[in-house]
């Protein structure tokens, strides 16, 4: 019996720090054993200049040649640097559609994007996280330009919740038999000061930190998460909510807030596909 392969995209802007995003999700495509995927999509007015049907074809059909030629070479250049397959799609059009269509279609178990910039817009910036994390119900990885998910002995996981009590999930299981050190548990409560325990939670030590919840929470477990090398931020997707606007937000905290002040990768954890 055939064990799955998982479906692992990136949804690439096709900006300089691919590279980086590449290494950190061929960690993750080695601990979920995976295949990893390119999707770039480019938006029609981008590529359309001219105001004529005719005209507009033509810069499409162009467009979409030149963007495909520009994937197709960066994805073999990374082949074979690490020696991995790579495949790839691309698509132009509403960028929200085309990322849809593209789940509903390949239907992807994982989502690597990569972590914007606070405060600056870009392809995947608020509106769109908020968009794939209301489609995709499955782990999103949101990788970082400069520090790289590694799988070795210095790898030290940290997990996010607000539950009192929390089980590991499948996902934050299997990443920790890749770690020599303890998981730290940084947990939110509404009326606690920043303190830190130790407990056992099959067989593996737990350092659990402890915070009050208000304005500057997030910026305060940032700080502790580099203060204890933190490599990898979990935060189970069972905690996020959607508002009617399809805002995602997490109970602990708003996601986007998270992303602004951390500086390591962090995955929504979410529910994948058994074997």
């Amino acid at each position: 019996m055939k064990t799955k392969k998982y479906k692992i995209v990136i949804f690439t802007e096709l900006k300089d720090s691919l590279e980086n995003t590449l290494k950190s999700t061929l960690s993750l495509a080695k601990v979920f054993k995976g295949e990893i995927a390119l999707f770039h999509v480019k938006k029609a007015t981008d590529v359309v200049k001219k105001e004529s049907q005719l005209s507009a074809m033509r810069n499409l059909n162009a467009g979409y040649m030149e963007m495909e030629k520009q994937i197709n070479a960066i994805v073999n250049t990374y082949s074979k640097k690490f020696g991995v397959p790579l495949s790839y799609s691309c698509a132009i059009g509403n960028v929200k559609h085309e990322i849809e269509h593209y789940i509903d279609n390949e239907k992807p178990d994982f989502i690597v994007m990569g972590k914007r910039k606070p405060k600056l817009f870009n392809l995947l910036g608020d509106h769109i996280i908020p968009f794939v994390l209301k489609k995709h119900h499955g782990p999103v990885f949101f990788t970082d330009q400069k520090n790289v998910l590694e799988l070795n002995g210095d790898l030290s996981l940290g997990m996010l919740s607000e539950s009192e009590e929390n089980s590991l999930t499948e996902l934050v299981t299997r990443l920790v038999t890749h770690t020599q050190k303890p998981l730290k548990s940084f947990k939110i409560s509404k009326n606690s000061i920043p303190k830190s325990s130790e407990k056992e939670e099959i067989g593996t030590k737990n350092i659990e930190f402890v915070f009050d919840k208000n304005d500057n929470t997030s910026k305060t477990i940032s700080n502790y998460i580099t203060f204890n090398k933190v490599n990898l931020l979990c935060v189970d997707r069972g905690e996020l909510n959607t508002d009617k606007k399809g805002k995602s937000f997490s109970t602990t905290t708003n996601i986007t807030d998270i992303l602004d002040n951390l500086n390591i990768p962090l995955l929504l954890t979410g529910q994948i596909t058994k074997n």
